[in-house]
């Protein structure tokens, strides 16, 4: 694990990359890592997570930034701007339950090839995927995903990398700091090794590639 700036963070991640950001309405989203790949002008990425936030929050500074060229999010209905970019054509939307797209990220994370769901049989949702019987029950294959980046909010990280989350801002964040190439944290304090308890400790330090600087 090694300490980096918010500047060199965002200046890792090119355009086209597929980026994993935790969240759930914003909370639990690495604010300042965002607004910084705004500021540098990235352009065309796939970000996978939960929702896109609203206006101005989260996510969403990278929708209105129009740096998005797809995401794959469970819902998107509080966002104007992302359902107008969609209706216009500038931005594609990959609209997946919640529980299976919590799943096919946990897959991503853990080498699976993906997981089968009854989510979705016989709806809009099976649309291109393959039905699997199973003990005379029909499920649909869900595909596993991964990302180049997970950008990760965590409360706590200690000088070597493990995480600590605080409330519901856990959210998607420690599944998905599993599922990618690079792992990259926000974290609102960052303490010595042993602050963290063993017992608390929900995202390990081997996992986490760059902790971004308070400097």
């Amino acid at each position: 694990m090694k300490t980096i700036l918010l500047a060199d963070a965002a200046a890792m991640i090119p355009d086209g990359a597929t980026v994993m950001i935790g969240g759930f309405m914003g909370v639990g989203t690495p604010e300042r890592l965002v607004a910084e790949l705004v500021r540098q002008g990235r352009r065309n990425l796939t970000v996978i997570a939960n929702d896109t936030a609203l206006p101005g929050i989260g996510i969403g500074k990278l929708i209105s930034a129009g740096a998005v060229k797809k995401t794959i999010a469970s819902h998107i209905g509080l966002n104007p701007e992302t359902q107008k970019k969609m209706l216009a054509g500038e931005l594609e939307v990959d609209l997946v339950p919640q529980g299976t797209l919590i799943e096919r990220i946990r897959a991503g994370g853990f080498g699976l090839g993906g997981v089968l769901t009854p989510t979705g049989v016989g709806t809009v949702v099976e649309k291109g995927k393959q039905r699997i019987e199973l003990a005379g029950k029909p499920y649909l294959l869900e595909t596993a995903l991964r990302a180049d980046f997970a950008l990760v909010d965590a409360f706590l990280a200690d000088y070597i990398g493990n995480l600590y989350y605080a409330l519901t801002a856990r959210n998607f964040n420690p599944v998905m700091a599993m599922a990618a190439d690079t792992v990259i944290v926000e974290a609102e304090n960052i303490v010595p090794v042993g602050v963290i308890a063993p017992d608390h400790v929900i995202t390990p330090a081997p996992v986490v590639d760059y902790i971004i600087s308070h400097a």
